[in-house]
């Protein structure tokens, strides 16, 4: 998204956003302003309320990936305690859940990047699988053009030819939910064709038998016939990765946002182990993340079955670590809960009520029609947010919070740099930063200590949290990134920083520094002492797993939850598009962003077009079995005739997630986004194709003084306790 005097910047101005709380009046129906301490006792006493009735099971907390460390550590620490629910998980599970799952399983570590981003312009030949950097990561782009300029050869696999498959060496487009054959066929074609490394499969890996006889099943006729894609082009990108001195692999959410997800990445990762790639310079795997702190929100506690410090919650150890800081007994910590969608799932019935921070399920939720019908159930929904987006409009109360430029905190990018950014100006009168939201709320339901709003005070508590854990943030302190721009994780507090406040835990790192990259004399907040540098590179000398080898995972294609068939005989594929971001609550309220991309469409190959009797700007009809969207049409060259595309940044009946399948990974729990089975119908014509639809107008700034918002609940809300419409 563009900075400057729009953009991120245009929704700082007041009138762009919410500035005050809002409570849904019993008598109206009606989402009308309120002052803080009104809505958050209204909020406190209707969670509380639902805990003593249903148990603390029935609450309910949903994060999301753009929150800061500081609030994705509390907002976890609140729904534990304060709350003592188990119910918490939060939108990045939609994000790099599978790569996560991947990576643990193969590497016993998950970082986005093992790797600084830097690294990738100076591989060889890089494999980009499902990514268009083009459009979701701008910035991100010039490192594949200073790849090339430096001669090194990229490989784009998307069933699109996307702005950064225009850019690629070669193109591999294979039908959508096969990417998972796609990658045991080039590993196949490793191993026939005598292109292994079995030097570093023998010294640095294990399982290597197995996933080999899983792979040689994979024969390039078949995956051909699989994918769609020939047999000389799986043979030229095996030529291009495996002649190249250095190599990598990136996946992004086109192979990970799959039923089989884990496993697709998991073979990704073999094909990169059979050729000793990960752990080498400027080679290996990675994962490229999609929100704003999409490595650091998952690190911290607010994803269902993790501690802070990215432990286990189900470990008796980081049980106890953690407990300890918090000062608590270990057993009162609840266990694991509900994924992201299974927890949206569940709302109206075992979760009664629900705090939403920092996402807009009703637009970026699979079966998202179904998702808005369960918000709806709930006895009680408050929502913080900065915008009145289409979920806080189901809400009881919506209490407005700090973005951005409005609060200092930490994020962590892709690469596990942990970044800080600096407050730059004041939040409007009237809106409080999610830090202050739970200090108030935690003080409401008995904890007046332990719920600071200062982010300093926060990211103390939390690098004592993540002591000794995979992501130790131990030895990072808020001059130490200011002063180095940002540092890498892990980064333990080394004994000779203790001074007199005791030792914290100081495990293994995985990985060595490259000459040049050696440790730091840097305040730590304890005095000044030497330092330990942080770990931009992993796995060097080790991985992270018990035995220090990477593990070989054996996996078999095996087709997506639900394929093509006479009903719906074509693919729908989703994702995003230059001028919008996620679910589009507030870059839909910036008007150059809207000039850009005033709306949904649904992308088609010509052919496909002319068996429709279709053309540009025909009003189509896409149709799954959970639901339908209406949008213009697109015709272009640039997609597989099998398949069509909507971006799902709008609501409406414009809303791509409306027919998307949530179909679960095993592993990862994450909803199979990329692939459904879909029919296409014209509708009609439209002037304009690229023209918002009508449904959209909703979306537009508000009076924050008197928000419409009698179209979030069918007529008045009942009271806290009672059922709620459609339950």
């Amino acid at each position: 998204m563009r900075q400057g005097p729009y953009g991120a910047a245009e929704l700082l101005a007041p009138h762009a956003r919410l500035t005050q709380p809002l409570i849904r009046r019993p008598e109206s129906g009606r989402l009308e302003p309120a002052g803080w301490d009104e809505a958050l006792a209204t909020t406190a006493a209707a969670l509380a309320r639902t805990r003593e009735t249903h148990g603390p099971d029935a609450v309910g907390v949903f994060g999301g990936g753009g929150l800061t460390n500081e609030k994705a550590y509390a907002l976890g620490k609140f729904a534990r305690l304060v709350l003592g629910t188990s119910q918490i998980d939060y939108n990045g599970r939609f994000c790099m859940s599978s790569a996560a799952a991947a990576a643990n399983r193969a590497f016993g570590l998950d970082r986005g990047l093992p790797f600084p981003l830097a690294d990738v312009a100076r591989t060889d030949c890089l494999i980009l699988v499902g990514s268009n950097l083009a459009e979701t990561m701008p910035p991100a782009l010039r490192r594949l053009t200073e790849l090339r300029e430096g001669g090194g050869k990229l490989i784009v696999v998307d069933p699109r030819r996307t702005r950064t498959a225009e850019q690629a060496d070669l193109h591999l487009a294979p039908r959508p939910g096969t990417d998972l054959a796609l990658a045991l066929g080039l590993l196949h074609l490793v191993v026939a064709e005598g292109r292994l490394d079995t030097e570093y499969i023998d010294s640095r890996t294990s399982g290597w038998p197995e996933a080999r006889s899983a792979a040689m099943a994979h024969w390039p006729e078949l995956v051909e016939g699989i994918t769609g894609v020939p047999v000389p082009r799986l043979r030229e990108a095996v030529r291009l990765f495996c002649d190249a001195e250095h190599a990598m692999v990136l996946t992004a959410r086109g192979p990970e946002q799959q039923s089989k997800g884990t496993d697709t990445v998991g073979a990704w990762i073999d094909l990169c182990l059979a050729t000793g790639r990960p752990g080498r310079p400027f080679s290996g795997f990675g994962s490229l993340t999609g929100q704003g702190n999409g490595q650091g929100g998952r690190e911290h506690g607010q994803k269902a079955d993790q501690l802070p410090g990215y432990r286990r919650l189900d470990d008796p150890a980081a049980r106890e670590h953690v407990a300890g800081v918090w000062g608590v007994d270990p057993a009162s910590l609840p266990g694991p809960g509900r994924s992201a969608y299974e927890l949206l799932d569940a709302l109206g019935g075992d979760v009664r009520s629900l705090l939403l921070a920092g996402s807009n399920p009703v637009v970026s939720a699979p079966r998202a029609a179904h998702v808005e019908q369960r918000l709806r159930a709930l006895d009680f929904l408050v929502v913080c947010d900065v915008v009145l987006s289409e979920s806080a409009r189901l809400a009881d109360v919506v209490l407005p919070v700090a973005q951005w430029a409005e609060e200092t905190g930490t994020t962590t990018n892709l690469e596990g740099r942990v970044l800080l950014r600096r407050k730059a100006a004041e939040p409007p009168p009237g809106v409080r930063t999610d830090l202050q939201v739970l200090e108030g709320l935690a003080a409401r339901l008995g904890w007046e200590k332990g719920f600071p709003a200062d982010p300093g005070e926060v990211f103390e508590e939390l690098r004592r949290a993540s002591a000794g854990g995979p992501a130790d943030y131990s030895g990072i302190t808020y001059g130490r990134i200011a002063a180095e721009d940002g540092v890498f994780w892990p980064c333990p507090r080394l004994p000779e920083e203790q001074g007199d406040s005791g030792s914290a835990e100081t495990p293994p790192v995985a990985g060595q520094a490259l000459p040049g990259e050696g440790g730091s004399s840097a305040s730590t907040g304890h005095g000044t002492a030497r330092a330990h540098p942080g770990t931009p590179r992993l796995f060097r000398e080790r991985f992270a797993t018990p035995d220090g080898r990477a593990r070989f995972v054996s996996v078999s294609h095996r087709p997506a939850a639900e394929e093509p068939d006479e009903e719906y005989p074509l693919r729908l594929t989703t994702g995003r598009v230059l001028s919008q971001y996620q679910s589009g609550a507030q870059t839909r309220r910036v008007d150059a962003l809207n000039d850009a991309a005033p709306g949904p469409f649904v992308e088609l190959h010509p052919r496909l077009a002319g068996q429709l009797g279709t053309e540009d700007g025909d009003v189509l009809a896409v149709v799954s079995r959970r639901g339908r969207a209406v949008a213009p049409a697109r015709v272009t060259s640039g997609i597989r005739a099998d398949t069509v595309f909507m971006p799902f940044h709008w609501s409406g009946e414009g809303r791509a997630n409306s027919l998307t399948n949530p179909a679960l990974d095993p592993y990862s729990r994450m909803p199979e986004f990329k692939v459904c089975a879909v029919r296409v119908e014209r509708v009609g014509r439209t002037e304009h194709p690229d023209a918002p639809e009508a449904s959209e107008a909703s979306d537009a700034p508000e009076a924050p003084e008197a928000p419409d918002a009698t179209d979030g609940r069918d007529g008045p809300h009942p009271p806290n306790g009672a059922t709620a419409p459609g339950s």
